[in-house]
This record gives C-alpha cells, structure tokens and sequence, in this order.
C-alpha cells in the first residue's frame, strides 16, 4: 500500500512508518510543519520518502497514492490543493487525532466532527488514546481507538547517575500544561537530567526565581538513540505533564527500562502499573518516591523491570501495525 502522511509528530512517525507499506512524506522548500520530509532525530526506513506537492499531485494523477493519513484539520484543504484529490471522496482517507482536548475537558467539539466525511463515517476518526476517544465530543464520527505501539529501543538502563530524568518539549511555553511548575519541585528536591526541544530556555527563565537547582542539566533536541542511552544512565524518570496525550516519551523511557513518577492524569494511570512506579496527583508522592530509589538503586532497576516488561506487553510495535493494517484494508477499495 502507498501511503500518503505528514510528518508531525515524530515519535508516533516512526512507529507508522515501521510498517510494511510505502509512505509518502509531504517535503516543502523551507521544510516547515506541512512538508518536513523525513526526520532528522529519528531513524527511518528508505520505504518512507520524501516527495514535493507537485510530485505528490503526479502520485495521485497516476494512481499511485492508495490512502491518506490525516493529522490536523487543514489538511483536507491541503491535500486538494496540492492534489486536487479530495479526502473521503477521490481519495480513502483516515484522520488521526493525537491531542487531547484543548478547551472544555469534556465538552470540547472535535473539530472534525461536523466535517462532511468525518461526520457521515467516510473517513474514521482515530484517537491513540481511549481516555482522548472518552473525552473529545467525535459527533457521528466513526470513532476508533488505536493505542500506541513502540519499538523496543533496548534494556538501556544502568541507573548509575543518582538523578531524575525528564523529557518535556517547549517547558516554558507550554508550562503549566505540560507541569513545569511540578518539574521545578521535582529540580529543588533532586539532580534533574531535563530533554526535548526548548528545554535552552528554561535556565535562562528560572535562574533569577531559583526554580531549579544547581545540579540541573539540560539538554536540547538530542537525536532519539542517543537520547535513549542517556535517559538510561537516569535513576529515574519524571512524567510531569498535567494536561496531555500518552506521551511517547514515557512508554519508551519505560522500556528503557526506568522506573516511573508521574502525575495521574489523563491516560497515564492505564499505562503505569503499580509495580513500574508511583503516580499520584500529589507532588510530594513523586519526590519522596524519586528520593527512596535514589537511595535503593535496587528497587528502581526491580521497578524499571516491570516497567519495561509491562510496556512491551501493552503497547508493542507489532499489535500497532497489525490493527493500523486492519484500518487502512477497510477504507481502500
């Protein structure tokens, strides 16, 4: 199957693109967000290739795109511009929602939901997430539930740096959203190891309100293998997020093989069981929790193990591809 597809979140990307299928990759002159090409951070296989709008609209005239995978809104106007292809009607087509929602927690519209395709079934919508299918209002849509599946980066973890690993992308824009406040208190009770993109800025920020220690690290868009091999030197891993989809992040930093505190929002409590750490909506839980590994590297590598274990069981690569292939047969004639 030929597979049209953006590039917009990289990590869910490169699971997709591990499948057995062709994907074409929407590549602007600029490469911003509606043609990044390929992935820099990540390795991707050479069945995922880069094509220009115009070659895209070849594709399509020739009959050589079989489905799109849609991801925002604008899309479907993108795809007939580009193309002249229209999403549910000249060309099968699904829609993948990744966020939760961003206004009302409950009462929140999708917005596709009213969309013409969406609304009458012709284009499934998809969440990664049950707690996002429960929370978003999906109207009529045709409403499926693909959890996310991850390769197996490894059993990384060593534990040998008695410090608390996160990975937040943009914490100072995003910051109560993505619990930077918690961060921060997690930073004055323990060394922090902090990645992702954006993370530059938040010394700078903080450093006259001593929001993080000392003994704070940062570290910018470190490519995903190396990421990996570092968040394993961790002793343990912070998932501080109030208000997020299951970041992927967490399940791959759980088959690293770290031992998790977290936050008991959103879909995290259904991917965290008991025995591969705490989660807990009180701040304190965490850092008490972080502050006993750090003190028994043996509970945190025996709770890193049932962390990875219960990862690979519950969110393998292999079920994700398999029930992605059972979606995309359905849709194309």
């Amino acid at each position: 199957m030929r597979i049209l597809t953006w590039h917009v979140h990289g990590s869910w990307t490169t699971s997709f693109v591990a499948g057995r299928h062709d994907y074409l990759l929407p590549l602007t002159a600029d490469r911003d967000a509606d043609g990044r090409g390929r992935a820099r951070t990540w390795t991707w296989p050479a069945t995922a290739v880069e094509h220009t709008p115009q070659q895209l609209a070849e594709q399509v005239r020739a009959g050589g795109v079989d489905v799109v995978v849609l991801q925002r809104p604008h899309e479907i106007d993108l795809l007939e511009r580009w193309t002249g292809a229209r999403a549910g009607r000249d060309l099968p087509a699904v829609y993948v929602e990744h966020n939760a929602p961003t206004g009302h927690a409950a009462s929140t519209r999708h917005p596709m939901a009213d969309v013409d395709v969406v609304a009458d079934g012709t284009v499934p919508l998809v969440h990664v997430t049950a707690f996002n299918a429960l929370m978003w209002d999906n109207g009529t849509a045709r409403t499926v539930v693909i959890d996310h599946g991850i390769p197996d980066p490894g059993h990384l973890y060593t534990g040998e740096r008695s410090t608390v690993a996160a990975v937040v992308n943009e914490p100072v824009r995003r910051w109560r959203v993505a619990g930077t406040d918690v961060l921060l208190h997690m930073g004055r009770e323990a060394a922090l190891d902090v990645y992702g993109m954006g993370v530059d800025g938040l010394r700078a920020h903080l450093d006259a309100t001593g929001g993080l220690g000392s003994d704070a690290t940062l570290h910018g868009d470190v490519p995903q293998h190396a990421m990996h091999a570092r968040l394993g030197q961790a002793r343990v891993y912070l998932h501080p997020f109030r208000w997020t989809s299951l970041g992927l992040a967490l399940l791959e930093a759980m088959a690293v093989g770290l031992p998790v505190v977290a936050l008991a929002t959103t879909e995290t409590p259904e991917a965290v069981p008991a025995a591969a750490g705490v989660v807990s909506n009180r701040p304190q839980d965490l850092v008490a929790a972080a502050h006993r590994w750090i003190a028994d590297p043996d509970e945190a590598r025996a709770r890193g193990d049932a962390a990875r274990a219960h990862v690979l069981t519950r969110y393998p690569l292999a079920e994700f591809l398999l029930r992605w292939d059972t979606l995309l047969q359905e849709v194309t004639p």
